[in-house]
């Protein structure tokens, strides 16, 4: 059975499997924050108030924030493995696994201990320019090698919206992930403009929804998002 729910009622899972890179728990104001044991394995952390989101990174294992990760693959593909089956995520929704750019062993470890929960499919993401978007056919290639269902193409850094006359620059390039997304026969979900408040709210750990309702990145974020829960219905058992 399959329902529609409102997204501030669902319980979301997010997996930062990008080891040499953790930026996510900067992203949501988690730094420093401490993961705990229990019977079930590793608690993550709560990141809000209602604790509806739950997030797990490496970079809560860290004794420093700038520590370098330097493991090969065999230890990267146990670790991934590790925060599918041993953290005790509870009853989500949905779990968003973030991965770093291109197609390497985290990718690998993240399908293979995923599969058994039968993922619902892979959101790629480009910019404009045509080397980007090379490589991103790449990672359309390995998920078709995989059997990973794409749900869709976005393409970030689009164009800058000036806050003055609102004309749109294109600064890299135009069209480069539609395009893409139309040879490869998946869905475009969306442009997403440069934009300095959404990049301050990242880099602060601020609620861009909450604190900047009125930036040009608001209302394509959220189309993005709603086609995403449109493609991905929560089941119910």
């Amino acid at each position: 059975m399959q329902a529609r729910r409102h997204p501030s009622s669902l319980q979301v899972g997010i997996l930062d499997v990008d080891l040499c890179g953790p930026s996510i728990p900067r992203m949501l104001r988690a730094e420093g924050k401490a993961v705990h044991q229990c019977d079930s394995g590793w608690v993550p952390v709560f990141v809000d108030q209602e604790q509806s989101i739950s997030l797990m990174s490496v970079g809560f294992l860290l004794e420093r924030p700038d520590e370098a990760v330097v493991w090969r693959g065999p230890k990267k593909n146990a670790l991934i493995k590790q925060f599918v089956s041993d953290v005790a995520w509870g009853q989500l929704d949905y779990l968003v696994v973030d991965t770093p750019p291109g197609t390497s062993d985290e990718h690998m470890a993240a399908v293979d201990a995923l599969r058994p929960y039968s993922p619902l499919g892979a959101l790629v993401i480009t910019t404009p320019q045509a080397v980007s978007v090379g490589d991103v056919r790449r990672e359309l290639t390995f998920c078709k090698k995989t059997g990973l269902r794409v749900i869709g193409v976005v393409e970030n850094m689009s164009g800058f919206v000036c806050p003055h006359c609102n004309e749109c620059t294109n600064i890299f390039s135009r069209g480069g992930g539609e395009e893409l997304a139309r040879h490869a026969g998946v869905p475009f979900l969306g442009s997403v403009p440069l934009d300095p408040e959404l990049t301050r709210s990242l880099e602060e750990g601020r609620d861009f929804i909450q604190e900047f309702p009125q930036s040009p990145a608001f209302p394509v974020l959220a189309a993005i998002a709603q086609k995403i829960l449109n493609e991905t219905p929560v089941q119910l058992s």
